[in-house]
């Protein structure tokens, strides 16, 4: 869970009171934190978050912000959002982006601010929130990078290009030699760390300004100039580069509200785009997207064992930071700008519990006993697993949730074949996987550096459509494992499903395949009492392409379930 460290005198001024500790520690839980310590010497606490689903948290003035408003505090307004039907005036401030950016890292966002001189504290906040946002909720800089520059010397447009690694060269950060793109994920600390993300490509990200000043590599490091900001610096531009457009607009959002929070006048920034967007080729930032949600009186009160009215429901998600309205029997909420975690009614209802308090709730004691015990599938499922361990593969676990990208597009597969989520919160989790071969293709891609053969496998769910279903799709376990090796083939994979029914004590056959994601002609559907249950083969050179995997790669999949339906 995200630790941060705040100055006690900040986040006092943020909440609007002084509090001691054992106040403050009563307090945290409205915010899903508590206390790990306190360095009285240089008035420093140290918080833990217990939630990964509010990044809005993981600053001083996110933090602040939330137990101002818990205490009665007024709810913050921000008048800089450009909305759907309303989009404000950027000032001549704009970003334009390389179409061949795309495939590589195709989106950015940004913002400026002006107003004051950023102080010690707001700087080191903002340096803590960017490590914390581009490290959890941006995977480790892969879905989200942030960058912070002088302003008063950028000339826009600020252009977002892709780069030759070997021509292009600037001073990074923290460096006094002029190094190329190439040179700095071999040469600087950052690179080493983080140039994993971009090495695959041809060509890397680049942000410059109208006059080729250097602003960032993203999402390695900033320039040695624009981008050493330091405190007493009055003007200040801020960028996110990434993979997921939802996921970069709330993180803009997020520091957008804090700095504002901190005194600074927000100025929007457009970004032009030569590719279709969620929001279309030209948004200004900061953008909200997020729009309301609801549940009833009688839904919550049955999840909570509670019997709040509508407006005692309302007065209890408003002191969450909610626009919390009753009407009738219903609770509506505008979600605020700098939180996107409202998938379901279910998560206004965990924000009316927090807002009443949870202290507040009488404990109820189970009232029945039961034993558990391992189900047959379970049991199965284990068996399984034993077996493809002992015959030399290496046990993996995976996300069911993932993106088009990845379950559609690298696997070339129709799009009708996979089950979409109604609400995504972000286009990496967008799709239900309705096959573990992306998932092992998306581990062999990465581990091109490990010696090989590459065995390794999954047991896990997968989801498809089904019309006869009332649900319209059904969930299935499944076996999904990969040999990835210069020799591999479809001979030496029919050796391992061979075996693998044999300790199964299992029957079966092979017909002839027409998957696309595998070479025509090496590969083949297993057959078990008279029905398809899974296939294998060596996996297709453009598929192997799509993932940037250099070795060949054979592949099976079996439905666990269809094996137990004696």
């Amino acid at each position: 869970m995200p630790k941060i460290e705040v100055y006690r005198h900040t986040l006092f001024s943020f909440i609007g009171k002084a509090l001691d500790m054992a106040a403050l520690e009563e307090l945290l839980p409205a915010a899903k934190a508590e206390l790990d310590g306190y360095d009285e010497t240089e008035g420093i606490l140290k918080i833990e978050l217990n939630d990964t689903n509010r990044p809005d948290l993981w600053s001083t003035a996110g933090l602040g912000r939330q137990l101002r408003v818990f205490t009665g505090g007024q709810r913050p307004e921000y008048a800089f959002f450009s909305e759907e039907d309303r989009t404000l005036e950027s000032g001549g401030r704009f970003i334009e982006v390389d179409p061949e950016l795309k495939d590589i890292r195709p989106y950015v966002a940004a913002f400026a601010v002006t107003g004051k001189a950023i102080g010690e504290p707001a700087l080191k906040d903002i340096i803590q929130t960017q490590e914390k946002l581009c490290w959890n909720f941006g995977q480790k800089r892969s879905s989200i990078a942030m960058g912070v520059y002088r302003s008063g010397l950028i000339t826009y447009p600020v252009r977002y290009i892709a780069a030759d690694p070997d021509a292009t060269t600037f001073i990074p950060l923290q460096m006094t030699e002029e190094l190329s793109l190439a040179e700095i994920l071999e040469k600087h600390p950052k690179g080493q760390d983080f140039g994993h993300i971009v090495k695959k490509y041809d060509r890397y990200p680049f942000l410059t300004d109208a006059n080729g000043e250097v602003l960032s590599f993203p999402p390695i490091i900033n320039s040695n100039t624009l981008g050493a900001v330091e405190v007493g610096d009055t003007d200040l531009f801020i960028e996110m580069t990434g993979t997921d457009l939802r996921t970069l607009l709330l993180a803009v959002s997020i520091v957008a509200c804090d700095m504002s929070d901190y005194g600074f006048t927000i100025l929007p920034v457009k970004t032009i785009y030569p590719y279709n967007t969620a929001f279309g080729r030209e948004l200004t930032s900061p953008y909200y997207f997020q729009g309301s949600c609801s549940a009833t009186v009688t839904q919550i009160n049955r999840m909570l064992g509670a019997e709040f009215t509508a407006r005692e429901a309302a007065g209890y998600a408003a002191r969450m930071g909610l626009d919390a309205r009753a009407a009738g029997d219903t609770v509506s909420a505008a979600v605020p700008y700098y939180r996107n975690d409202f998938l379901h009614p279910v998560d206004l209802i965990e924000d009316v519990m927090i807002g009443k308090g949870t202290n507040l709730f009488e404990p109820v004691l189970p009232k029945d006993f039961t034993a558990g015990r391992l189900s047959a599938v379970e049991v199965f499922a284990r068996s399984v697993k034993d077996i493809m361990i002992g015959l030399g593969y290496q046990e993996m676990v995976y996300n069911y949730l993932g993106s088009a990208r990845d379950f559609i597009e690298k696997m070339g597969i129709d799009e009708s074949a996979v089950v979409r989520i109604a609400n995504p919160m972000t286009e990496n989790y967008e799709y239900v996987r309705n096959s573990i071969l992306p998932c092992l293709l998306g581990t062999e891609s990465v581990s091109a550096n490990a010696v090989y053969p590459h065995k390794i496998f999954e047991v896990g769910k997968v989801v498809y459509h089904d019309p006869a279903d009332n649900q319209g799709s059904v969930t299935r376990n499944w076996l999904g494992f990969l040999d990835g090796d210069s020799d591999s083939n479809f001979n030496d994979l029919l050796s391992v499903v061979s075996a693998l029914f044999f300790y199964l004590s299992k029957e079966y056959s092979l017909l002839e395949s027409d998957d696309p994601r595998f070479i025509r002609g090496r590969c083949a559907d297993i057959e078990y009492m008279g029905r398809k249950v899974g296939l294998f083969g060596e996996i297709h050179p453009q598929v192997l392409q799509n993932w940037s995997v250099t070795v060949p790669c054979t592949a099976c999949e079996i439905d666990l379930d269809a094996l137990e339906e004696e």
